[in-house]
């Protein structure tokens, strides 16, 4: 099968959108500058659809290799079987792959290779094409020999059961059945603790379809199996899948069934149902990694493109109650201008030599918000701030600091403050988190950041390989101010990558900021590709062209300067001037370089240059007097933030350590089947308590409608 047709019959995208965007992803394109830039050649792909390409195309090499390893290793077993090989070219899949080979796939030694090898394989073919006189015949005269008669039949049957469970037939159905089945999952009689096993006591006496099993049920279940406290099995109609093998195997034939139905039987339970159970759970397994991955990946987004507060003067502090709380206060273009540990809450208490000491600073520093991470001590914290009375030019607000000690411990974090305390480095990460969450996240691994279900049970390749997809394309999204960008930022830009990145604040350090786009290819090894895919991602504000600070493409100035000609004015009046560019007719600066959708794209451009897509951070209050599970009843209603969205509903920070779940039952009074067309992460959200579960710490909530 062609490459192409592949990925067509996966994707079921349009060919001729499918080869165009190959052939740029043969040339080292990327993503985002496919799906912004090359719009004409892909029919308006996304980046959703050209990363459905991507990992079709992966599918496909894998294929591929599986498929030329198995014909190598049947050229070394002298296997010269041309039907057998064009199956296998043909093959789409690799459970079919693994099926066809199966009979040849080198095993240890089985229960059929030692019948075998006592001579009792052309007994086994007789079994299956002779009546049974010439059955009984043959038995007799082997029996003449070291063998009992019952030896002899449960050797051709060993024989027999290993043939069936090799059967392709055989194994699609009883595949598809076992898909169709219920999973059954019952507490392990292995002697556990009782606190390991009550995570689990929910699934003591499961079962549901697998197939309509949700993703977090089956990754719970999953976990709970590996962990020793869970048995785990899938149901099926044993009974009637081995009489329907029986009947196909002696269908129109003279058979003696009473030698052939036990090794259906054996070849069922011994053979065929543990591996292909074991193959069906672990597609499952790979299924809910898929959902669990995407959900994961949805939220990362969110909270990449959460709203920046923007060059602001902030101080930040990390709560603590016994440590304190660290200070650090931030410049517009945040540099740290002064750090200190305060102690305004138990058991010091210091609150008024606290007070005093940020009220100097707002005063000294000029602050304009202040940013109070959300971890212990938040609340607390948030209080006294509030009672300082700073004013209303001073904005309080409230940070997830989820990942913030990790950055404080890495490389990254030591190479920024070689001079501050790890401590004092988590409360400059806060402020800065404000100020630009994107940058600042993107420091850390997307996985330390904490927004997903089940993040350490999926498949962590997988996970990494679609988080940094997901981090590539918010910082391209955003775009990069090329003269203050840090390292990890760069990184993501498209084009750049690690090495570049470094080559970029190398020369940045060394001659001072660019002045325009056209100064990155002085980069050393920054050639004409890496330049192609990166400079309309990287803004530069100030730049002698204007158009330096917008998405824009390079490549696509001159369109810009033949509308400015045709208006007969300079290119900074057409900027942000919406009568003038409504006035364009767009299908006059076509050509073969640029189509309408492109020049679209650059109108829109040419109305917002530079505008930042994220939209502005909002300041927000907890109840006062919610402090604790147990100041929570039934029917109160309150307001609260999204914090973590999972496929079966979203969760709410309400003011307390526990956020409480909302189900997606309970998202609206119409029915949810995704839950990101109704929140947010960061969203405010109106929620009433439906049930308090103070014994395991869960609060139930419902949207307030």
């Amino acid at each position: 099968m062609l490459r192409t047709d592949f990925i067509i019959s996966q994707t079921n995208l349009r060919a001729i959108a499918v080869e165009n965007c190959l052939s740029l992803l043969d040339t080292d394109c990327t993503i985002p500058f496919i799906a912004r830039y090359r719009k004409e050649k892909t029919g308006g792909l996304d980046e959703v659809e050209i990363g459905q390409i991507v990992k079709a195309e992966k599918d496909f090499s894998q294929l591929e290799k599986r498929k030329l390893s198995i014909l190598k290793q049947l050229g070394d077993q002298g296997v010269n079987n041309p039907a057998l090989d064009k199956e296998i070219s043909a093959a789409t899949s690799l459970s079919t792959l693994e099926d066809l080979y199966l009979p040849y796939k080198k095993k240890r030694s089985t229960k059929a290779d030692e019948a075998r090898s006592k001579g009792l394989e052309p007994l086994s073919k007789i079994i299956l094409t002779k009546p049974k006189p010439y059955v009984l015949q043959e038995i007799k005269r082997l029996a003449k020999g070291s063998l009992s008669k019952e030896e002899i039949v449960l050797g051709a049957q060993h024989i027999l059961a290993e043939r069936f469970a090799e059967r392709i037939g055989f194994r699609i159905r009883l595949r598809k059945s076992i898909e169709g089945g219920e999973l059954y999952s019952k507490k392990s009689s292995k002697a556990l603790s009782e606190e390991k096993t009550q995570v689990y006591r929910d699934y003591f006496d499961w079962k549901e379809p697998l197939s309509r099993m949700p993703s977090h049920r089956m990754l719970a279940i999953t976990r709970g199996s590996n962990e020793g406290v869970l048995r785990v099995k899938i149901q099926i109609e044993d009974k009637r899948i081995i009489l329907k093998m029986c009947e196909q195997i002696g269908r129109g034939k003279d058979l003696d069934m009473s030698l052939i139905e036990p090794a259906v039987k054996d070849a069922y339970k011994r053979l065929l149902f543990p591996a292909i159970e074991k193959e069906v759970l672990k597609s499952a397994k790979e299924k809910a990694d898929q959902t669990a991955i995407k959900v994961f990946s949805g939220n990362l987004e969110q909270l990449l493109l959460a709203s920046p507060l923007g060059e602001k003067r902030i101080l930040a502090l990390d709560p603590g109650f016994r440590t304190g709380c660290k200070l650090a206060c931030i410049d517009a273009q945040g540099s740290p201008l002064y750090s200190d540990t305060i102690y305004p809450n138990p058991p010091q208490n210091q609150i008024q030599k606290s007070g005093s000491l940020i009220r100097e600073l707002a005063d000294r520093f000029d602050i304009e918000a202040i940013a109070i991470g959300n971890g212990t001590a938040s609340r607390e914290t948030s209080n006294f701030v509030k009672n300082l009375k700073l004013g209303e030019d001073i904005q309080i607000f409230t940070v997830n600091e989820s990942g913030a000690s990790i950055y404080s411990a890495s490389d990254i974090a030591r190479a920024e403050f070689p001079d501050y305390d790890i401590t004092i480095r988590g409360a400059i990460s806060i402020a800065r988190r404000l100020a630009d969450p994107l940058a600042e996240l993107v420091k850390i691994d997307a996985k330390s950041i904490g927004v997903g279900q089940y993040q350490h049970e999926v498949d962590q390749v997988k996970l990494k390989e679609e988080l940094d997809r997901v981090v590539e394309s918010c910082v391209n999204k955003v775009g990069v101010n090329l003269n203050t960008a840090s390292y990890s930022l760069l990184t993501y830009v498209s084009g750049i990558g690690p090495k570049l990145a470094e080559k970029i604040v190398a020369y940045r350090s060394e001659n001072g900021n660019f002045s325009n786009r056209k100064e990155l290819k002085n980069v050393p090894r920054l050639g004409s590709k890496a330049y192609e895919q990166s400079a309309a991602f990287l803004r530069i504000e100030g730049s002698s062209n204007p158009l330096d600070n917008s998405g824009i493409h390079p490549e696509s100035y001159y369109a810009v300067q033949k509308m400015a000609k045709h208006l007969k004015t300079p290119i900074e009046t057409i900027l942000g001037n919406k009568e003038l560019l409504d006035s364009l007719v767009l299908e006059d600066y076509t050509d073969d370089r640029l189509g309408l959708p492109s020049l679209l794209d650059i109108q829109k451009e040419l109305n917002k240059p530079g505008r930042d897509p994220r939209s502005k951070a909002e300041s927000f209050s907890f109840d006062p007097n919610i402090k604790d599970i147990s100041d929570l009843r039934e029917g109160l209603v309150l307001k609260g933030l999204v914090n973590n969205i999972t496929n079966f509903g979203c969760f709410v920070d309400i003011g307390i350590k526990q956020s409480g779940l909302v189900h997606i039952s309970r998202l609206s009074n119409n029915f949810v089947s995704d839950i990101n067309q109704v929140v947010k992460l960061g969203d405010i959200v109106s929620v009433k308590i439906i049930e308090v579960d103070s014994l395991r710490k869960r609060v139930q909530l419902a949207m307030d409608f």
